[in-house]
């Protein structure tokens, strides 16, 4: 008899697992077998005795356990994991031209078959997020093989996040390969630079999922007064500024946030008349534009995350709502709309109806022109629709 600990489901609950989900949610395991600590691998199987995946037990998670594997022959190890970030790295070698960036996203946990584990590439920097009890438990010989596969020297990681709370992790942030970054890493992205702070920066120090929607807001600002809200280091309005925006009014609450993105601006030798950069509450800062009967050709509406899971979705709604109807309040006729969630608990189909919702009480009629989602080194598998967080709406008013 094995001496590896089982889970067996409870009868029915093997569904999701046959449909390649990977998430054991405690309420399906019906019995556990042997005595697993956090991060061991266990074998899932079901009410039947029949084999379901190799995991990562979570006793402190209501996602009791996340899966290596749906193969009973690929037992999770080292060798496992440096096949897996071997295919992701040529997976973003496919789907990004050299050209376009030399930042992006290298592991995108569970799409790349690694739950929990985030790794992205800043030049030559690579910073890494441990935010699962697995993959705690293989730290060392995750980062081994990310910074093997990546050629980078420098690995820094940014494991600071209430994510790891819920699996009972500690929090922790510092450098784990070469020395740590003593300023922002310089980047390039579809033509344009930026100074990243992987150390104090959001999420791993930039919105690398945006990275496509970017360029597509600067093709589309030629001649227009624009709204970048949520504006973080100036993603959105250096794109819009490059694609000849006539003005570019950027909002953020965060100081330090804004000082990086004037010197963005001038990084770029953008012309710094055209750009105005307002510290402020973005919803205070939407009702007083109001007030004073500004106007704007193009707005960019980009927060934060608003419902990090679906029961935090009714709150997030009255959020959402509320920024894009004094958004579309300051829309000219014509005009167009770029507003994003990155909301997990927030369906594509409930945000289209938050953004309706909007339209209709501020008395606008809206056509949709476009819809985003996150760059192609994020991506999603379509048995774990969870993966898919971002999304967009471009929204024209008639």
């Amino acid at each position: 008899m094995s001496s590896t600990p089982r889970l067996t489901l409870k009868p029915g609950r093997e569904r999701s697992l046959l449909r390649r989900h990977p998430w054991v949610f405690s309420g399906a395991i019906g019995k556990v077998q042997g005595s697993p600590q956090s991060g061991a691998s266990v074998e899932v199987r079901a009410a039947d005795g029949a084999f379901l995946a190799w995991a990562a037990y979570s006793p402190a998670s209501q996602i009791r356990a996340r899966v290596w594997s749906f193969d009973e022959a690929d037992v999770p190890g080292p060798e496992l994991f440096r096949t897996r970030i071997e295919a992701a790295l040529a997976l973003r070698r496919a789907a990004i031209p050299a050209q376009a960036s030399d930042a992006f996203r290298l592991v995108h946990g569970e799409s790349d078959g690694l739950p929990g584990l985030i790794a992205d590439r800043y030049a030559d920097v690579l910073v890494v997020q441990i935010l699962s009890a697995g993959c705690e438990r293989w730290r060392e010989p995750l980062i081994e093989s990310l910074r093997d596969t990546s050629g980078c020297a420098r690995v820094y990681e940014r494991s600071n996040t209430e994510a790891r709370e819920l699996e009972g992790l500690a929090q922790r942030a510092g450098a784990v390969s070469g020395a740590e970054p003593d300023g922002p890493i310089r980047i390039l992205e579809h033509g344009i630079q930026y100074e990243v702070d992987v150390v104090l920066g959001q999420k791993t120090g930039f919105y690398l999922d945006q990275r496509d929607n970017r360029r597509r807001v600067g093709l589309l600002a030629g001649g227009r007064e624009v709204l970048n809200c949520f504006c973080y280091t100036g993603g959105f309005a250096l794109s819009a500024l490059s694609g000849g925006a006539h003005s570019v009014l950027s909002v953020d609450s965060s100081a330090p946030a804004l000082e990086l993105a004037r010197r963005n601006l001038a990084l770029n030798g953008l012309e710094a008349g055209r750009s105005q950069w307002l510290e402020a509450d973005v919803f205070e800062a939407l009702r007083e534009l109001r007030r004073e009967g500004r106007q704007f050709d193009l707005i960019v509406l980009d927060p934060p995350k608003f419902a990090p899971t679906p029961k935090d979705a009714a709150r997030a709604a009255r959020g959402y709502k509320d920024i894009n109807l004094n958004a579309l309040k300051l829309l000219r006729p014509g005009g167009l709309l770029a507003t994003f969630s990155c909301s997990g608990g927030v369906s594509p189909e409930l945000f289209q109806k938050i953004a309706a919702g909007a339209a209709a009480d501020a008395g606008a009629s809206l056509l949709l022109r476009e819809r985003y989602g996150a760059a192609p080194d994020h991506p999603v598998r379509i048995e774990f629709p969870e993966g898919e967080y971002l999304k967009g709406l471009l929204l024209e008013r008639r």
